[in-house]
């Protein structure tokens, strides 16, 4: 077997060594994005989660509005209205 030359070996192990630099940088970088990535991830979880627990508190709410003890409440309370007597109330006659 033949020894490489002089020449190369003086290119050649630096440029490797370079190579192998470059290659761990990278892969450090990788890493460090997709942690980064990651926490961003779970931050968006988090905000989906709480704006899915608000939407639950809404749809409660809004069908909490529209019971019958409520609009009768309301009805009463705020603005003053009652429900008539059966003396009072008149039906068309056909």
């Amino acid at each position: 077997m033949k020894p490489l030359p002089r020449a190369l070996v003086w290119i050649g192990v630096p440029a490797l060594w370079l190579a192998v630099l470059v290659s761990a940088t990278g892969a450090i970088y990788c890493k460090h994005r997709a942690r980064e990535l990651f926490v961003e991830q779970e931050k968006l979880n988090s905000g989906r989660d709480e704006l899915e627990a608000e939407w639950g508190r809404l749809q409660i709410e809004q069908s909490f509005w529209s019971t019958y003890a409520y609009v009768e409440n309301v009805a009463s309370t705020r603005l003053h209205m009652r429900i008539p007597a059966s003396n009072d109330i008149k039906l068309p006659t056909p």
